[in-house]
């Protein structure tokens, strides 16, 4: 059995390619120094800009009285809708949930699938 791997070649698999590439080592530590400081400059300067631009303009946007009264009114129908769910517990929801199935025509009934249960 020994004679058959006899002409095998053992160790790693050379190609051709390999001694012609030279792999250079990374300094990890200065490449993410590198990019925390380049990151902190970017933030920087979108901070600098978002304030100039802003300033620059001289102009704001100010809502008419019929956009601050529409907003007025979905907050207050929205807290309404809050208010609304908190009254009610868990076990009235499934309550009136379950009134509303039995409303419901036979044609809306799931069929069953297992004669056995």
């Amino acid at each position: 059995m020994s004679d058959e791997y006899a002409c095998v070649a053992k160790g790693k698999l050379k190609l051709k390619n390999d001694s012609d590439i030279k792999k250079k080592k990374k300094h990890k530590s200065k490449d993410k120094e590198k990019e925390r400081q380049k990151a902190y400059l970017e933030q920087q300067l979108a901070e600098a800009s978002a304030t100039s631009s802003s300033a620059a303009s001289g102009y704001e946007r100010k809502l008419t009285k019929s956009e601050m009264a529409s907003k007025k009114q979905q907050e207050k129908m929205r807290n309404k809708r809050i208010m609304d769910k908190a009254q009610t517990t868990h076990k009235e929801r499934v309550e009136k949930f379950n009134e509303h199935l039995d409303t419901l025509t036979e044609h809306f009934d799931i069929p069953k699938v297992s004669w056995t249960k």
